[in-house]
């Protein structure tokens, strides 16, 4: 995503360096002036823009009210009070000064979902493009990195609220990322993954034994929750010889 900021005049912003942490954000430009950001909008292709509420000689609101077309945007503020004017003219966020970077994170996030929804490819949709390559691989997000994972390499997949954590058989830690499993479910091929618990996902082709209430994978005894369970058995009924 092509972002721009317009800030106050800063020897060093942590805002800058907090977007140029992120994989999927360019930083196309930092300016302070509200006529450089026009200039720019005019001049490139901007997805987001981060607006300081308090610029020199227009507040960030206005300037923002004032442009025609609009990307998407998130005020940055000092200033509690204005969050309300913000959401009333559908600002994307509205992140409170000091910016702690676990706050930043889950505005990237949302701003990442938008337009991968905008655009229909949702934001682990790799693998349906790779597919036809040849290539099994799912793109996640980690740290400040985003790294390759096989899906043959995947044993299962454990949701935590707002993050979920997927262990391979290639490390002995799992890979942890801000995510959701319903979401990443969506871009996993069911003949291959199926959800049994509202909080795993497990890979097929790892299962070692399978009970009434339970799948084991190596040495991990995984729930099967009731919902979840007929899918499940059909699925192991297909597979039975």
């Amino acid at each position: 995503m092509n972002c721009l900021i317009l800030e106050k005049t800063h020897t060093q912003s942590p805002l800058r360096e907090m977007v140029n942490a992120v994989p999927y954000f360019h930083h196309v430009s930092y300016c302070s002036s509200v006529f450089d950001a026009y200039e720019i909008l005019r001049r490139q292709k901007i997805d987001l823009i981060f607006v300081d509420t308090t610029l020199s000689k227009v507040s960030g609101i206005d300037f923002v009210k004032s442009l025609e077309n609009r990307p998407l945007f998130v005020f940055i503020s000092d200033q509690p009070e204005l969050a309300v004017e913000a959401f009333n003219i559908n600002a994307l966020d509205f992140l409170l000064k000091p910016l702690s970077f676990d706050r930043f994170l889950k505005t990237a996030n949302k701003a990442y979902e938008h337009k991968a929804s905008d655009s229909k490819r949702p934001e682990l949709a790799h693998e349906h493009e790779t597919q036809d390559m040849g290539q099994k691989t799912i793109l996640v997000k980690t740290d400040y990195k985003t790294i390759l994972i096989k899906l043959n390499n995947i044993l299962y997949i454990e949701g935590l609220k707002d993050y979920i954590k997927i262990y391979t058989s290639e490390n002995s830690k799992p890979v942890i990322t801000l995510n959701s499993l319903k979401r990443l479910q969506q871009n996993l091929p069911a003949e291959r993954f199926s959800r049994v618990h509202k909080s795993y996902i497990v890979g097929l082709e790892h299962i070692n034994a399978i009970n009434k209430t339970q799948v084991m994978i190596k040495d991990k005894f995984i729930p099967i929750g009731e919902s979840y369970r007929s899918i499940f058995n059909q699925k192991m009924e297909e597979l039975r010889i």
